[in-house]
């Protein structure tokens, strides 16, 4: 029998029906492809050789792909566009790499992007799985004693007669409600799941969506700065590969998925066609906080802006690890102290008409 690597397994970067290479496999890719061309071997062999590193690779069709169109005389960015599997900034910061003979080192700041978006990525599922699992766990223990074990004891206490105790009618009554609206309550929950994802990239859907999450609490700053630390760390690369300021927004926006911001960066591309700065475009906008648009300006003033946003981003993945993990210290305590409230109600409720009778006789 085939033996499962679970390690693996569990380190794979999940990918929901997208069409293009996952964040984990741009960041090998990126990074052996620079790695060989900064050790001094040339392009079309450094395609081979990570070719040949991915035989078992499901996107090894992809990387034959572009050195076959590199071979044939196309540049890299172009192979790498024509492929449909990496996004435009991947293209524009090759094509930047290529034109200032930088290659190898934003092949490495692309890679380096990747891996930083992975790991964050990671470390929130890694903060949140446990709690997501108790809480399943949970409410699947809730459910089974409602449904299963509450109308076995009702129909003993029917057999009985008699007034039943208020915590034992209420029990009772929301094992009955369970009872009726199972069924319903999941074809509701499948048609809802289906309409999410079928209208998840339509724009009134993503406003809607994005608004409701900015006013549930604490999880609004939480989502907030994971997108700006994922637009900070955008422009710093774009930025750092000489890309000029309004493409780089352009890129920017087309790739943060984020509603909110979205719609402010294509009113900050206006300004700044206008002449108006970049900080003090993006003051307008709540989105983004003004320690952050400060920090700006002040690369904005000595041109370093690349630095800047790349601290910008480094501080709010930190910050976002941080209040991850704390809020996965807070949930499982609170979880597990429902839990038992819960299932302590309902054993009370119905072990209570037990001793009522036992003391009647």
């Amino acid at each position: 029998m085939e033996k499962i690597d679970i390690a693996g397994l569990l380190s794979k970067d999940i990918s929901f029906g997208g069409t293009g290479l996952n964040d984990q496999k741009k960041t090998s890719f990126f990074f052996e492809l620079g790695t060989l061309l900064r050790s001094g071997i040339d392009l079309k062999n450094s395609l081979d050789l990570v070719t040949l590193e991915s035989l078992k690779d499901k996107q090894v069709a992809v990387y034959r792909d572009i050195k076959a169109k590199v071979i044939s005389g196309a540049s890299l960015s172009r192979a790498v566009k024509e492929t449909g599997k990496f996004s435009d900034y991947d293209e524009f910061s090759i094509q930047i790499g290529e034109e200032t003979g930088n290659l190898a080192e934003v092949l490495d700041d692309l890679a380096l992007f990747y891996k930083r978006k992975v790991e964050q990525r990671r470390k929130i599922m890694a903060a949140l799985t446990y709690p997501a699992i108790v809480l399943c766990t949970s409410a699947g223990a809730v459910f089974f004693m409602l449904r299963f074990v509450v109308p076995m004891f009702s129909d003993v206490f029917k057999r009985f007669g008699g007034k039943l105790p208020w915590m034992t009618e209420m029990v009772i009554s929301a094992s009955a409600l369970m009872g009726k609206l199972f069924f319903p309550g999941l074809l509701v929950s499948g048609l809802c799941g289906y309409l999410v994802y079928a209208y998840r990239k339509e724009e009134r859907f993503r406003e809607f969506s994005s608004q409701l999450v900015l006013k549930v609490p604490v999880l609004n700053e939480l989502v907030r700065k994971i997108y700006l630390a994922r637009f900070c760390n955008t422009m710093r690369l774009l930025i750092s590969t000489r890309i000029p300021l309004l493409r780089a927004i352009h890129m920017a926006r087309q790739t943060i998925g984020f509603y909110p911001m979205e719609v402010s960066l294509k009113q900050v591309e206006q300004d700044i066609m206008k002449g108006v700065s970049l900080h003090a475009s993006l003051a307008k906008f709540e989105v983004y906080p003004a320690r952050m648009v400060q920090l700006v300006k002040v690369g904005e003033e000595i041109n370093r802006l690349d630095h800047f946003f790349g601290n910008i981003a480094e501080q709010y993945v930190q910050e976002v690890e941080y209040q991850t993990g704390t809020i996965s210290k807070l949930i499982e305590p609170l979880i597990i102290i429902f839990l038992g409230l819960v299932v302590g109600f309902i054993l009370v409720s119905m072990y209570l008409p037990m001793f009522q009778m036992s003391n009647s006789f």
